[in-house]
């Protein structure tokens, strides 16, 4: 992955986490991220 690609996906994703505050509210974040990190624990596992 070069360097640009990064950027522009990194700038994608706080893109989409500043959309969906503005259009959930934090509730909807502190939700997604417990489960994002349940699904990082169920992938630990697999190492």
């Amino acid at each position: 992955m070069t360097n640009q690609i990064a950027i522009w996906l990194g700038l994608m994703i706080l893109g989409a986490i500043i959309v969906d505050y503005a259009v959930y509210g934090p509730e909807h974040l502190i939700f997604l991220g417990k489960k994002l990190y349940a699904f990082l624990d169920w992938v630990a596992i697999w190492r």
